[in-house]
């Protein structure tokens, strides 16, 4: 009986069993074993770094379509030009710059608009102005030098995605944003996989923003996302807008893979980008972009012409 009573009692106990040092984990020390898996700190130093690849988009949910293209991420200390190009008139890729100060998106289709994920770009800025886009592979990536972000990061415990455990920690900018941010890392490398913002915006009377609370997807078939328009429904009142539009939900997800060594710095060689926006009348649109980094440089001259906004 008392070996009975013995092994009831640990398995009442195995619920509150956690891994090892997970409960007491800080997020400074996340960080620190993350810059770690990186390279040494000289190796990190490098001012400048140039990622070159081929790039595939694919509509995922919401349309159909597959497109081949080219993509360059110059980045110079917190500077940063970003560009996906495809071979497709009406949809021709995407385009980000930031100087340091301010940013820039490009017009993406034959129209001069911007695609839905441009678009949420442009309104959320954190993404640019904190150094985010494209993680350890742009030198503005925040982790490197927090101090100077002046952000705050809380650690939220363990995150299964994909079947696998990972640290999760939310990342809070100094200045205020919509966004929620959250950065995913392995445990095991403490390397950076993945990095998602959500956004819910639910319509109010009177408030409805018409870059997004009333974007509407189409089925775009070959051409790419297309952006969504500047206004509601002619003739449509902010009564009936709000009742059509209860709540947009909008996720973005930037996931790294494939880690490999590069100049002294451990950095991955896949990266793709995944943009979905849920409408309150129940559509869906999934886009995504898949990077191969087939050629990654740090500490090389770059043009500073890569980083002027008009």
């Amino acid at each position: 009986m008392r070996i009975f009573r013995l092994a009831a009692s640990l398995l009442l106990c195995l619920p509150l069993v956690q891994p090892a040092g997970a409960a007491d984990l800080k997020p400074e020390e996340i960080v620190a074993k993350h810059l770690d898996s990186i390279g040494t700190s000289s190796a990190r130093a490098a001012k400048t770094r140039v990622v070159e690849g081929p790039v595939t988009y694919r509509i995922l949910v919401g349309g159909a379509g597959n497109l081949d293209g080219k993509s360059v991420l110059v980045s110079q200390n917190q500077k940063l030009h970003f560009m996906m190009k495809l071979n497709n008139n009406l949809y021709h890729g995407e385009q980000f710059i930031f100087d340091g100060d301010r940013d820039e998106i490009s017009f993406s289709t034959a129209k001069q608009t911007r695609s839905q994920f441009g678009e949420f770009v442009r309104v959320q800025d954190v993404v640019l102005r904190e150094g985010l886009l494209g993680g350890v592979l742009s030198t503005a990536w925040p982790l490197y030098n927090l101090d100077t972000r002046k952000a705050k990061l809380s650690y939220e415990g363990m995150k299964k995605i994909d079947g696998k455990d990972l640290y999760q920690l939310r990342y809070k900018p100094k200045k205020s944003t919509d966004a929620d941010i959250l950065l995913y890392f392995d445990p095991t490398t403490f390397r950076h996989v993945e990095t998602v913002y959500t956004i819910r915006v639910r319509a109010q009377l009177g408030n409805i923003d018409p870059q997004i609370a009333n974007a509407v997807p189409a089925n775009t078939g070959d051409i790419g996302p297309v952006p969504p328009p500047t206004g509601g429904v002619v003739g449509e009142t902010n009564e009936t807008a709000t009742a059509r539009q209860q709540e947009t939900r909008y996720r973005l997800e930037e996931r790294f893979s494939d880690f490999e060594a590069f100049n002294g710095l451990t950095l991955p060689t896949h990266y793709t980008i995944q943009f979905s926006q849920e409408l309150g009348n129940g559509r869906t649109t999934v886009s995504e972009w898949a990077i191969v980094a087939s050629q990654i440089q740090s500490g090389v001259g770059v043009d500073e012409r890569n980083f002027q906004v008009k």
